[in-house]
């Protein structure tokens, strides 16, 4: 017999302590700038699983993980990245959707300098971890490493969702998966709301948005399409005579806003809603196969600092335009757009036109824009956003041309939302919820866009997961 093994064991058998990488963050694999800005191709080809792996042995696996105070639907971070440092793709896809069913595009299109990289530890004194690029990079795994989801037996609640946009089908998961029979009712003839119709396809392909939408009827969610909540149907309609239990409202806040200056109506100017949705659910770049026309413009002025002013600005160079030009009544440094939107969009050629407010559309022989009159502008005290206020110049404006003018100034609750459901708007049109989502009346809930007004994908996700434990809840303890 061998002889019995006394004292410690051999340093060689002994697990290695982690020890993170000292290495820089790994960059992103973007395509060349000059040729990307002409057609649709995504931006960003993701990371290879060698990125990803490089990129997890950065993390400092830190005992009070701050990554995921940063994150709404709060994703366990450290683990799914140590289950990538470790190779293990279906489990880190697991761990994420235990949380978020949508990782493929949160990666894309969240804020996350300002959520959970914002809040990494590294980012102190250097560059955070791309906890982004990670969960995109696995979300996209899907089809490889995912498993047949798991679903509770039904439990014989109906519950009613009307917007299929991120809040919708944010709650719609959450409540399929503990045996709810969910209808998700849509006014367009496809899902997906602002990931379809306000995202262009360089920034989210539409084929992550439909496998998304897919995974969710795999969950036995069922979509009810171009159907229109108020129009075609109330609250009570859904629960008098189909049988709802309950009724999220997911309306969003797609009401464009309008600069209310003369010539705004005038053929050629665009708000930035319709800009996008004629592109990126009609297809109108591709018009006559797809049969959506819109104006194709050489010298385009979009008007905004967001990121939907971004898109739109970008999708217009796509469109063939010369020139681009992004006017905003402050500087960049006020800019709410994501910080990556406004380097890609420089990267591209896009032109910042910094402190300038339109006072006027002008017309040329043959009725179109042609020219925007411009206030200058100078910054005064902070405003209740803590930005600086805009104010005008006395005396000093310029005029520049144009045969595309877009408006990107924001948008206002979507209208639908109180014929819908019987609960009263506020004053400016939205919702009032308490903190788990629920309306004056005790059967509707409501969150995202038309509780908040416009905020992010992954803050509109956090409310539908909420609302869903609420209705789980109360629904079950009936």
């Amino acid at each position: 017999m061998p002889a019995e093994v006394t004292g410690t064991a051999n340093a060689a058998t002994e697990p290695k302590k982690y020890r993170p990488s000292r290495g820089p963050r790994v960059a992103p694999n973007e395509e060349p700038a000059a040729e990307r800005a002409r057609d649709f191709r995504p931006v960003d080809t993701g990371f290879t699983k060698a990125d990803a792996i490089a990129e997890a042995n950065r993390c400092l696996d830190c005992k009070k993980p701050l990554c995921m105070e940063g994150c709404p639907v709060g994703v366990k971070i450290p683990q799914f990245i140590e289950q990538i440092r470790n190779e293990d793709w279906a489990g880190a896809l697991e761990t994420i959707k235990q949380d978020n069913l949508l990782p493929s595009v949160c990666g894309r299109v969240c804020p996350q300098e300002d959520q959970c990289e914002g809040k990494c530890i590294l980012g102190r004194k250097g560059e955070p971890v791309a906890i982004g690029q990670l969960e995109r990079m696995v979300g996209d795994m899907a089809e490889e490493v995912g498993k047949a989801p798991e679903v509770k037996p039904k439990n014989g609640k109906k519950v009613a969702i009307v917007g299929s946009g991120p809040s919708g089908i944010a709650c719609a998961g959450e409540l399929a998966r503990e045996g709810f029979d969910v209808t998700v009712f849509e006014a367009f003839f496809t899902g997906g709301g602002v990931l379809t119709y306000g995202i262009p396809e360089f920034r989210l392909p539409k084929t992550i948005v439909k496998r998304e939408i897919d995974s969710l009827e795999q969950l036995g969610v069922h979509f009810e399409y171009n159907s229109v909540a108020g129009r075609l149907f109330t609250a009570e309609e859904l629960f008098d005579e189909d049988g709802f239990d309950a009724l999220y409202l997911a309306v969003g806040a797609g009401l464009p806003r309008f600069l209310n200056v003369p010539g705004e109506n005038l053929p050629g100017v665009y708000c930035a809603n319709e800009f996008l949705t004629r592109t990126n659910l009609m297809k109108a770049y591709d018009f006559p196969e797809y049969d959506t026309p819109i104006k194709h413009g050489k010298r385009v002025v979009v008007f905004g600092g967001g990121n939907v002013a971004m898109d739109a600005a970008r999708t217009a160079l796509r469109l063939g335009a010369d020139k681009v030009t992004l006017a905003y009544r402050r500087t960049e440094a006020e800019m709410p757009a994501r910080k990556a939107e406004i380097h890609h969009a420089k990267e591209e050629g896009i032109e910042f036109l910094e402190l300038v407010s339109p006072i006027e559309f002008t017309a040329g022989e043959d009725g179109f824009v042609n020219a925007i009159r411009l206030q200058k502008m100078e910054l005064g005290e902070p405003d209740d956003s803590g930005r600086r206020r805009p104010v005008p110049i006395e005396g000093e404006t310029l005029e520049i041309p144009c045969d595309i003018a877009i408006t990107a100034i924001g948008t206002n609750a979507n209208p639908f939302a109180g014929p819908a459901s019987g609960v009263e708007p506020n004053k400016w049109g939205y919702i009032d919820t308490d903190d788990d989502g629920r309306t004056s009346n005790p059967r509707v809930w409501a969150g995202g866009d038309i509780v908040t007004g416009a905020a992010t994908v992954i803050l509109a996700m956090g409310a539908g997961k909420k609302a869903a434990a609420s209705i789980k809840k109360t629904l079950l303890a009936e």
